[in-house]
């Protein structure tokens, strides 16, 4: 099978959708000769002219607005905020009324629209471009949740948010847009609420989201040399959150890490940790749950600081070793 980076498959996955169906668009800012700020669909607008794909003015809350619009009336948008953080402008639109208007209206309008983000630190870009906001949209009812870590994953999840008749918040983490694996050519579709175990292990679940995913697995690889064997549990999905697969993960480990990079106080690590100690993967924990999340600041400029800010290889490696050390 053919190897292509996050990037690509973000695009394949767009560009697949709208020759299959003229009623899926894109628009945002940047998105079209420029590309996105990422380059995530450069090439598009050549393809399928300015029509679909959208350039619009520097307005978070009028691109928000303009989807939900023409979801009500039948298109089925993606439309993209530049950075995450800008989310914030775009509340109004996307809290109060996409989450609510199915439900407001007695079923008889459909919300079917994509809003794709790029999120979290890593990259130079300071406090107001490197958020983990997940967190604030998977609070509201009404809205479904996806967070990718691997390209695979983006391609079929992201079919699968176009195809969902409801508001799809899709989270692309900007260190992953960098990484590749192996991914089918053509359309596939991996349903929205199944999790996913990266890696199989038997002393200790690790729980991790988006680029954290990836770090768990380096970490997998530095404890497998001190035969401490890992289990990785990759939700996909916040929400529809697959309770199910962690449960039995926790159960067979009997020890659990929770890992993210949005900021612990609050953050989506609570609700992971509240999933294993609320239902049976209780009574087979024989040490409390670790949470591994941001630091409370926002994230700094100077690259030393901003590792410092949110979890790291060598921090998920300290925490299943004095895991395991307190177990024996």
């Amino acid at each position: 099978m053919r190897e292509i980076t996050y990037t690509e498959a973000v695009r394949e996955a767009m560009s697949e959708a709208m020759r299959e169906n003229p009623d899926v668009f894109l628009m945002g800012e940047d998105i079209g000769v420029y590309g996105g700020a990422f380059g995530v669909s450069r090439g598009m607008v050549e393809e399928f002219g300015e029509e679909r794909v959208r350039s619009t003015p520097i307005s978070e809350s009028a691109i928000a607005g303009a989807s939900v619009g023409a979801a009500m009336t039948g298109m089925r948008p993606i439309f993209e905020i530049q950075f995450s953080d800008f989310v914030t402008i775009a509340l109004d639109q996307i809290v109060n009324q996409a989450a609510k208007i199915h439900y407001m209206y007695g079923g008889k309008a459909q919300i079917p629209l994509v809003m794709r983000t790029p999120g979290g630190s890593g990259t130079g870009a300071a406090a107001q471009h490197s958020q983990s906001l997940e967190n604030w949209t998977a609070h509201i009812p009404g809205l479904k949740v996806v967070q990718p870590a691997t390209a695979y994953d983006a391609k079929g999840l992201l079919h699968a948010a176009i195809e969902d008749n409801n508001p799809v918040m899709f989270y692309e983490h900007k260190l992953c847009y960098r990484t590749s694996s192996d991914v089918p050519e053509g359309k596939y579709v991996i349903p929205l609420g199944v999790a996913d175990i990266k890696h199989a292990g038997d002393d200790i679940t690790i729980v991790a989201t988006g680029i954290m995913v990836h770090k768990a697995l380096e970490a997998a690889k530095q404890l497998a040399e001190l035969n401490i064997s890992v289990e990785v549990v990759d939700p996909r999905t916040l929400v529809p959150l697959d309770k199910q697969t962690i449960i039995d993960s926790v159960i067979k480990t009997g020890k659990a890490v929770v890992v993210t990079e949005s900021v612990k106080r609050s953050g989506f690590s609570a609700e992971l940790a509240s999933v294993i100690v609320e239902n049976e993967s209780f009574d087979f924990l024989d040490a409390p749950v670790i949470r591994l999340a941001g630091k409370e600041v926002p994230i700094p400029y100077q690259p030393e600081l901003e590792k410092l800010a949110v979890p790291q290889v060598e921090d998920i490696v300290e925490a299943c070793v004095e895991l395991m050390k307190g177990r024996e």
